[in-house]
């Protein structure tokens, strides 16, 4: 965790650690949208390091110089030319939530949604994931193909580019846009509020990273390789599914609030942890943490016993998903706070082999993930097939739980 919520990520040639909802504004502001050239604006799925992808944008503003070419079809590749060249005041481009967001039915959503990337059935899907759990994902686009390389999103049907405006200004912010109305909003032709007052209530009133129900009978993890743990998981009531249609989404991402807010709901299984989190939160625990969200008292809780750290820029991203690696960077503190609180000296003793795996040796969490394979296998290859640990890719709902359950009964026996 040192490493991993601390971190700065270089632009373009690594993944941001964690990096979307870094808006911290103190009153609320109503933003409108400008149409722009759709052929002067590209998504494209960044290849990360070391698996998976991060969502670029990239616009034409001059024609001095092309900002990227495209070749081939299903998917499009993309050379992005502006990492060849000085792009200012030629090339514009965004790379986190500060520079793109969703905006649905005339509804700015940057407080309600966060934008990721998946794959799903040979294909990187851009997806719009809820704060409120029980809301379904929202499909964007999709590359038609998965290759090693810079792909070309393409928007589906009824989806377009425009650009966030205040009091008539344009700003350099993008949203992917559509009239339909988002689930649950009614539309809103007159602008948006945003600031703080869209994500802070409807994130997580259950206490984990999922809704309101308690059944550990879900229809979508019949074949899921960690079906047995997600049961167990829900059984001790630190992870729930969802009430609306009772799945639990095992391939959700898992998000730095969910993250923290599964990992203290599970640490109240141990004796002596003493967790208990604040009714009402006085100031901000980061500044991009309203004192009204929703994990904002969990969030405080986590960084005053050293289980999170936020970045250097005072910032915490509670919307970013996290990455394998840095779910277990955040294992391994809860299993250290874990151990503290039943007494014992904050040394993970190993209970089996440490595995060593074909792609973490020059990672920074290398030595983590090796720790944390040792300890109860809370570190375990992707899917549990191989020897892949995928340290970049997101940690999914499924893992997120076993993993959890993995570390707290490491934790009870040692």
């Amino acid at each position: 965790m040192k490493h991993s919520l601390v971190r700065t990520a270089a632009a373009l040639t690594g993944s941001a650690i964690l990096t979307l909802l870094a808006i911290a504004p103190v009153k609320a502001f109503t933003f409108d949208e400008t149409e722009i050239n759709q052929e002067r604006v590209v998504a494209i799925a960044q290849p990360r390091p070391f698996g998976g992808y991060q969502l670029l944008i990239v616009e034409q503003v001059t024609d001095r110089r092309q900002c990227w070419s495209e070749n081939g079809s299903n998917p499009v590749r993309v050379d992005p030319l502006l990492v060849n060249f000085d792009f200012t005041g030629i090339c514009g481009r965004a790379t986190d939530s500060n520079g793109f967001s969703i905006r649905m039915g005339g509804t700015d959503l940057a407080l309600k949604y966060s934008l990721s990337l998946e794959k799903i059935d040979g294909n990187v899907v851009l997806m719009g994931t809820s704060f409120d759990p029980n809301a379904k994902p929202i499909i964007i686009g999709r590359t038609n193909g998965d290759v090693n390389g810079f792909m070309k999103i393409a928007l589906d049907p009824g989806w377009r580019f425009s650009k966030r405006a205040y009091q008539g200004k344009v700003l350099g912010h993008f949203y992917f846009t559509t009239s339909q109305t988002a689930p649950g909003e009614t539309g809103n032709t007159g602008g948006n509020t945003g600031g703080n007052n869209g994500g802070n209530n409807g994130g997580n009133t259950g206490g984990n990273t999922g809704g309101n129900t308690g059944s550990s009978t879900f229809g979508d993890i019949a074949t899921d390789i960690y079906a047995a743990e997600i049961k167990e998981a829900v059984a001790l009531g630190f992870v729930a599914g969802f009430a609306q249609d009772n799945t639990f989404r095992p391939q959700l991402a898992v998000t730095r609030e969910q993250l923290v807010s599964l990992v203290l709901e599970s640490l109240k299984g141990i004796q002596g942890a003493n967790i208990a989190f604040p009714s009402i939160v006085v100031s901000r625990p980061y500044s991009d943490v309203d004192s009204s969200r929703w994990s904002a008292g969990k969030i405080q809780f986590a960084r005053d016993n050293k289980i999170v750290s936020g970045y250097q820029d005072g910032t915490f991203k509670p919307t970013q998903p996290v990455t394998r690696a840095e779910l277990m960077a955040v294992m391994r503190r809860s299993a250290e706070f874990g151990l503290l609180a039943r007494g014992m000296q904050p040394n993970l003793l190993a209970k089996q082999q440490p595995k060593t795996f074909s792609d973490t040796q020059n990672h920074w969490a290398a030595a983590i993930i090796n720790q944390m394979s040792g300890y109860c296998g809370v570190a375990s290859p992707l899917n549990e097939i191989g020897n892949r640990f995928a340290p970049d890719d997101s940690a999914k709902r499924n893992y997120g739980a076993a993993a959890t359950l993995r570390m707290l009964k490491c934790v009870k026996a040692q």
